[in-house]
């Protein structure tokens, strides 16, 4: 992609990002565009469809949170690391809602993939095996059972629930994952 292109498409998905968490993801397109101060023509060309830009908004975004576990684990412990991560993931689903449905119709359908769970998966278990190589974190622990867990806390406190109660869920999450003191 040639650099004036690039420079569009992340000004776009920039200014997206904003309109989208001003109100929600059913922004007019053209509004986004002007905006970005390019023509329509142009985000179409970068995005053929509205579940293309929320994906590319929501994978941006995303890139923050996932990409964070190696400096965590430089700064903290591993199970201190995992908590902050999760905290951190937590807190990025939590402005994620009016999104979730455009990204949901469009993986129902198959005009998007879902990479996102991957790479939550993999950062997971970035920090599982550094834990489970300090001692500090179960070794017999499968990485995708952390994910389901981290999503079914995230879905279960998306509306309606108190910040202390994701808090307290994702204690929880990270009291399963430590070693077994039996006795």
């Amino acid at each position: 992609m040639r650099a004036d292109a690039r420079r569009n498409r992340d000004h776009l998905v920039a200014v997206a990002a904003a309109a989208f968490a001003a109100a929600d993801d059913s922004v007019p397109l053209e509004n986004i565009a002007r905006e970005a101060k390019v023509g329509i023509g142009t985000l179409y060309r970068h995005f053929p469809t509205r579940e293309a830009l929320v994906e590319a908004v929501y994978a941006a975004e995303l890139d923050e949170v996932t990409t964070s576990a190696a400096g965590l684990l430089r700064e903290s412990p591993p199970e201190e690391a995992l908590r902050a991560w999760l905290d951190r993931y937590a807190r990025f689903a939590a402005t994620k809602h009016g999104m979730i449905d455009t990204l949901r119709a469009g993986w129902a359908s198959g005009r998007i993939t879902p990479p996102t769970r991957e790479r939550i998966t993999a950062e997971i278990g970035t920090i599982l095996a550094a834990g489970a190589r300090a001692g500090s974190l179960r070794a017999d622990v499968d990485r995708e059972d952390v994910t389901a867990m981290l999503l079914g806390v995230v879905l279960s406190t998306a509306t309606g629930s108190s910040a202390g109660q994701t808090e307290r869920l994702l204690d929880l999450v990270v009291d399963a994952l430590l070693p077994r003191t039996d006795g």
